[in-house]
């Protein structure tokens, strides 16, 4: 049942996704954690909730113009159940911008693939990723990305490598001319202080480090076994996996050293890790084998929700 709804891409798979979504979103608010919003919060948080709904059609976007994933809806399916998972990551508005500047970064990049428009793709996705950096300074590491998509698709130019140092004073003039405006010529020094989290027991919604260590190992695992028989595929799609793949690793260190109470970097790695698990799914030829590994994996989300709301 699972897979004749998600197994096509469907405007009715986006309705659900968004509703089921925008609820998560607003439930996580006022009724797992509470908060009490003002006039003018509650207009940001709204903004806030349309920039997440929009980042389901981001990914959907990222995956069916680079043919990452077959035409289905199983990664943004993904997407969205990995927030039943970590429902705090609702509660940082930080990480929720981080992960849209990130993922404009990751659009482009992968788009280089095309080979057109190198420069200003290269341009763009510095630039995304510099002003993700500016809601959590580790982000920055994504410039990693930038420099080994230029290696796998035209490393020969020059003019490519040196983009991202344009992007990088371009950005810096735009940020120190609006500090010095506003008074706040002090942001670069507080802000990028790459600080390392000492907190060990997290949240106290996520079963402390459990679920978090769960979760890592298994997605570790999904991507090994979605790595099975890549070798038949376009040599442009093993280019992107292998860009989504360290995506995902630098998601996963992010998160390790970054999360605190309050601080839900986690979500940087949802956008790879339903890549991953949509890959994982496509796998399986077999409509009833495939049926059942879904169901698991759409059952288990509300399982750990309904675990940590119980505990809570």
């Amino acid at each position: 049942m699972i897979s004749s709804v998600f197994g096509k891409t469907k405007p009715v798979n986006f309705i659900i996704l968004l509703a089921f979504l925008f609820m998560l979103y607003w439930y996580v608010q006022l009724v797992l954690f509470q908060f009490d919003f003002d006039t003018s919060s509650l207009v940001i948080q709204g903004l806030i909730t349309g920039l997440l709904l929009f980042t389901v059609f981001l990914v959907n976007f990222i995956v069916r113009r680079n043919l990452i994933n077959e035409s289905n809806s199983y990664a943004i399916l993904f997407y969205v159940l990995l927030f039943v998972v970590f429902p705090e990551v609702v509660t940082d508005n930080n990480a929720i911008l981080c992960s849209f500047f990130v993922l404009l970064a990751a659009r482009r990049l992968i788009s280089i693939r095309t080979l057109k428009n190198v420069p200003q793709k290269v341009f763009d996705a510095s630039l995304w990723i510099m002003i993700s950096s500016f809601f959590y300074d580790w982000a920055i590491l994504f410039m990693i990305l930038v420099f080994l998509s230029i290696y796998f698709y035209a490393p020969k130019s020059i003019k490519n490598w040196l983009i991202p140092l344009v992007a990088f004073l371009t950005i810096g003039l735009i940020l120190g001319s609006w500090l010095v405006l506003t008074n706040r010529v002090e942001f670069l020094q507080e802000h990028y202080v790459f600080s390392i989290s000492s907190e060990i027991n997290l949240s106290s919604y996520w079963l402390s480090q459990l679920i978090l260590n769960i979760f890592l190992a298994f997605i570790i695992l999904a991507t090994l076994l979605a790595f099975i028989n890549l070798t038949r595929f376009a040599h442009g799609k093993i280019i992107s996996i292998r860009l989504i793949t360290v995506f995902l690793i630098i998601a996963i260190f992010i998160t390790l050293i970054k999360t605190s109470e309050g601080s839900y970097p986690v979500i940087l790695t949802f956008f790879p890790t339903a890549v991953i698990l949509a890959r994982y799914i496509e796998i399986f030829k077999r409509k009833k084998l495939r049926e059942i590994l879904l169901f698991a994996l759409v059952l288990t989300p509300f399982l750990v929700f309904a675990t940590e709301w119980i505990l809570k």
